[in-house]
């Protein structure tokens, strides 16, 4: 594997960790040959993300879901590190590690049905869309308040060490929660009490409206580690075999009881912050298309024919697969009605006291007189 030394206008950053060029080849032949089978099983992932958002995309802008962040441009760095993980690891994410829990079993169904927020979501409508949960995959619900689930991870890492289970912890954030405090108060924790947590910042050059270069004085992310003692490591976030061996050996460094790391998946938000934003107001439409060129989608595939093991016949197949997957999922969680008015009293107390067993019975009892109101409008505001 290489290490390509990455440079920009502040001067040198730590090392780029990279193993397949934009254009599929490898940076070193004479290196070991990733699995073939694992390889396939990372580009269909990162594939199904790209058609998941693109369908999900089209429900938004028909009104038949009010929120969607997309994924587009980062799928290496969501599906290389979640594919690294153990199914008992506990995973935090930010907004768009939606291909994570996927990974993990999460159903295209349950996917849906959270975004449209009825009674097929697991949360009941509580939530945002794309803020999906599901303990059956270990996969935490995250807020919007940026930079929340750091610390969570955190806990949640130390238990784990407290327990002597065999787990970790990620912690998904972007190069904005690295401002917030919760960063600093995360970061500091792990390291002083060496908690199995891997720190996977996905920098994709914008904070909503705010560019990288605003965002910090810093070459880098990942050269922040050294600060509060554990190790940083740079990697080409558009390379799906980089961020996994990266991911790897923090994981297994952590299991190691050798405390966290963090990771910088360097890659690039190539749409909006959200379906709410429009990012032709503040950022050059001619950057875009760098990064376009970077696109570790057709990295992969790239790579996959470089090694006669993929063709358009099978691209094909693959997409005609994911259509009626997905037309099926759609069908099924549109199916499903709103969330009960009964619900709103649930998973707060293990009985219900008697004031709110009085308050459900007298807004059941104006549902059954008045029936049920139309859905509101309005946009999200993110």
């Amino acid at each position: 594997m290489s290490r390509q030394d990455a440079k920009n206008a502040k001067g040198s950053a730590l090392d780029l960790f990279q193993v397949v060029r934009p254009d599929g080849t490898l940076i070193d032949p004479a290196a070991p040959v990733f699995p073939l089978d694992e390889l396939k099983r990372l580009y269909r992932a990162m594939a199904l993300i790209r058609a998941v958002d693109t369908r999900m995309l089209a429900l938004q802008r028909q009104g038949r879901i009010g929120f969607y962040g997309l994924t587009t441009g980062e799928e290496a760095a969501v599906v290389g590190s979640g594919a690294a993980l153990r199914p008992a690891d506990w995973v935090f994410p930010a907004l768009r590690q939606g291909g994570v829990a996927l990974l993990r079993g999460y159903s295209l169904a349950r996917l849906t049905a959270q975004n449209i927020g009825n009674s097929a979501d697991l949360l009941k409508g509580r939530q945002m869309p794309c803020h999906y949960s599901d303990r059956a995959v270990n996969f935490v619900s995250w807020s919007s308040c940026i930079g929340t689930q750091i610390p969570h991870a955190v806990g949640a890492a130390y238990a784990a060490r407290l327990l002597k289970q065999d787990t970790i912890a990620v912690a998904y954030l972007g190069d904005g929660a690295t401002s917030s405090p919760e960063f600093h108060v995360a970061m500091n924790f792990a390291a002083v009490w060496k908690a199995p947590v891997l720190f996977l910042c996905q920098n994709n050059q914008w904070a909503i409206s705010v560019p990288f270069a605003a965002q910090t004085a810093s070459v880098g992310i990942a050269e922040k580690a050294s600060a509060y003692g554990m190790p940083g490591v740079r990697v080409d976030g558009n390379d799906v075999i980089a961020v996994y061996m990266a991911t790897r050996e923090a994981a297994e460094r952590a299991r190691r009881g050798d405390g966290p790391t963090l990771i910088e998946a360097v890659t690039f938000r190539r749409g909006g912050h959200s379906s709410s934003d429009d990012p032709s107001r503040y950022r050059d439409a001619a950057l875009v298309g760098e990064w376009e060129k970077k696109d570790p989608i057709d990295r992969g595939r790239k790579h996959l024919e470089s090694r006669k093991a993929w063709s358009a016949k099978d691209e094909q197949a693959m997409q005609e697969e994911f259509k009626v997957a997905l037309d099926r999922a759609i069908a099924e969680a549109e199916s499903a009605g709103p969330p009960g008015l009964e619900t709103l009293f649930d998973d707060v107390c293990a009985a219900l006291p008697p004031n709110l067993v009085e308050q459900r019975a007298a807004l059941l009892d104006e549902e059954r007189r008045r029936g049920r109101g139309e859905r509101g409008g309005g946009e999200f505001p993110l």
